[in-house]
């Protein structure tokens, strides 16, 4: 048996190393032969004698795991997305915000692959865990999955705790291969690489994954000082050095025409590229620069990603239809002949309101050039005047809802038209859709068809009556498509959701004005329901970033939906702020702190927390900007920094006495 267990260490290393040399490296080093030899010796050890495999085993690269769902993973550290720019302007309005604060960086300049995020985790050298992006805060546990990409490690060479982030892809030519396969058996075609790689990493079979030969690059490092690292191109070294694929197209630039000069020669090669990009990421690369400018509650500061002019095609204006919005809105929207941008089949587009329309001289019958925006939402640029025939209809706008004949209402001083009838079932659908969506009490199971059919068999017509359907359940099932299991989860989704904090609901409500960040501000600032309920307009308008009309907005909904609001409440839905609620304390707030070393009782993930609900700062590196150094036992480098700079210096006793009064 010793022997055998030497073996398999012989084939795990010349597996990896060749998995590592053929797709980190491009420089394979043993023939495909060989290594299918050596797999199959491997996998018919393991078959033999299973307690000698192995969690990382290379033998995990062909699949074969299966799972029953998806776990939700909540990142250590949130996946922010980054703020877009399109053009050279928006470019130097980037490096000029970053100027302002005193700043004076070099970039890194990288491509922005087209696929997936994806967070790996690592324990004394091991793979533990792959998870994706999901809203940035929650991802989902793709780790079998993540072990059939050949070109992520399994096993680092060193024995260390680490996490890194970068993206899966697929390549042009894997896409091809897998089209030309589902056209022989039927299937239908995949229509780009970033869907192909989000298909085949969300398959619950392993094997199926595997077959699909995904890639992937790591680009970022969260924890870099934690490494002794100070610039973003040193990070990318280390993990290179540890195994990970990085891609060596970064480049090192100083101003403004390094960034336009990279953007131009990666243009024209753009084509060429074995995988897809969809433009070009910007990083300051000193890391203590980026820890300085910090975050917004969506994107780092530091970094933007500029995005290629959106590909515009033509296609015919077939019809104007309208549609009615959770607020009443009512907006026109394009049906073309399905056409097919930047790899998406598109059928319909926005035209937002009557204004835009009749700027654009748009007809029905017109033939129209569409793009996506930013490469994602589709729109129609304009109408080609030379190609009409005199067939073509003019728009006209509707005054009467499409849903209920409500004659519409318009704004003073808006584009827009609005269903005034708080009947009108689409507003009402619109509204529970919203209610159950994601961002607001995310309520799994309830996607906008099943809520459609609900509402529209009679079942749920307001959002409280979906907090009765345990009560409908038996008539629910009568309906085809309805299974008891599939239901229950539905209504349990639905009584979780009971707990969600205040933020959520605020968000679900439907308030006009009221976005994700604006609820999630104004739950902080009031903490409960009922003192919000109370705030005067001159009480709302005196918080940071609330208008004079989002506060108009939020006194006029409680006003009118008292009754709601009591509803909701005796059902049991949390009226309460969750959250963290930054405090004051002359201490602490508004000082930039670091910490080194070990305090006893508190990890320093607790001390950070503590001291940012007390509006401080903790960063990772100690410079002439920091007000305060925690040093506990073993400290690091940072105690040192702290004594050279003459920085102020909390021992273990100081620290454990402020943080215990700290209430």
């Amino acid at each position: 048996m010793n022997d055998l267990a030497k073996r398999v260490e012989e084939l795990t290393h010349i597996l990896n190393e060749a998995n590592y040399n053929y797709y980190v490296n491009d420089n394979p080093t043993i023939t495909d032969q060989e290594y299918d030899k050596y797999l199959r010796e491997l996998i018919n050890i393991e078959t033999e004698h299973p307690e000698l495999m192995k969690p990382n085993s290379p033998t995990n690269r062909v699949g074969g795991e299966v799972i029953d769902k998806f776990n939700k993973i909540v990142h250590a550290r949130p996946m922010l997305s980054l703020a877009n720019v399109f053009n050279e302007d928006e470019i130097r309005d980037f490096d000029a915000k970053i100027k302002k604060e005193g700043f004076n960086p070099e970039y890194v300049c990288e491509y922005k692959i087209d696929g997936l995020s994806v967070a790996l985790i690592y324990e004394h050298g091991e793979l533990v865990r792959g998870v994706t992006r999901g809203d940035g805060v929650t991802g989902e546990d793709i780790t079998h999955n993540v072990k059939t990409i050949k070109s992520i490690p399994l096993t680092l060479p060193r024995p260390i705790d680490i996490e890194v982030r970068g993206e899966i892809f697929m390549n042009k030519i894997t896409l091809k291969k897998l089209n030309e396969q589902r056209e022989k058996d039927g299937q239908p075609l995949l229509q780009n690489v970033r869907n192909a790689a989000a298909g085949s990493i969300r398959q619950l079979d392993s094997r199926v994954t595997a077959k699909r030969e995904l890639d992937n690059f790591i680009y970022y490092l969260p924890e870099p000082e934690k490494y002794g690292i100070k610039t973003h191109l040193e990070a990318l070294e280390f993990m290179k050095s540890l195994g990970f694929k990085v891609n060596p197209a970064n480049r090192l630039v100083s101003d403004i025409t390094g960034i336009l000069d990279f953007i131009d020669e990666i243009t024209e090669k753009r084509n060429k590229l074995p995988y897809e990009i969809d433009g070009v990421v910007i990083k300051v690369n000193n890391i203590a620069m980026q820890e300085k400018l910090g975050y917004t509650a969506k994107y780092p500061k530091w970094a933007t990603a500029y995005k290629f002019p959106a590909e515009e095609v033509l296609t015919k204006l077939t019809d104007i239809i309208f549609t009615v919005g959770r607020t009443g809105r009512v907006t026109p929207n394009a049906v073309l002949e399905p056409v097919i941008v930047m790899g998406s089949t598109i059928r319909r587009a926005t035209l937002h309101n009557e204004d835009y329309v009749l700027s654009k001289h748009l007809m029905i019958g017109d033939t129209v050039a569409i793009r996506k925006a930013g490469d994602v939402i589709p729109e129609v640029v304009e109408a080609k005047f030379e190609r009409r025939t005199g067939k073509e209809i003019p728009f006209q706008m509707i005054h009467e809802c499409p849903m209920c004949h409500s004659k519409l209402e318009k704004i003073a001083g808006q584009a827009d038209y609005y269903c005034k009838n708080p009947e009108c079932p689409k507003r009402n659908i619109e509204s529970i859709i919203h209610y159950v969506s994601r961002d607001a009490m995310n309520i799994e199971g309830l996607g906008d068809e099943i809520v459609e059919e609900l509402y529209n068999l009679g079942f749920v017509k307001s959002i409280t009556d979906l907090y009765s359907l345990e009560d409908k359940k038996k008539a629910i099932m009568e309906f085809d498509g309805y299974g008891e299991k599939s239901l229950n989860k539905i209504i349990e989704n639905i009584e979780n959701s009971k707990n969600n904090s205040l933020e959520r609901l605020l968000y679900g409500l439907g308030i006009k004005e009221i976005g994700t960040k604006t609820a999630k501000l104004l739950a902080s600032e009031f903490s409960t329901m009922d003192m919000l309920i109370g705030a005067t307009r001159e009480e709302l308008e005196s918080i940071r970033d609330i208008g004079s009309i989002t506060a108009k907005s939020v006194v006029e909904y409680f006003a009118t939906h008292k009754d709601l609001i009591e509803e909701l409440k005796h059902i049991g839905i949390n009226m309460t702020y969750k959250g963290r609620i930054a405090g004051t304390n002359e201490i602490v707030t508004d000082k930039k702190f670091v910490i080194t070393g070990t305090i006893t009782g508190w990890g320093r993930n607790e001390i950070k927390d503590k001291l940012e609900s007390f509006n401080a700062k903790v960063s990772g590196s100690v410079s002439k900007n920091t007000d305060i150094v925690i040093v506990g036992a073993n400290p690091g480098s940072k105690y040192q920094d702290a004594l050279n700079l003459g920085i102020t210096i909390w021992d273990e006793a100081k620290t454990l006495e402020v943080l215990n009064n700290l209430q």
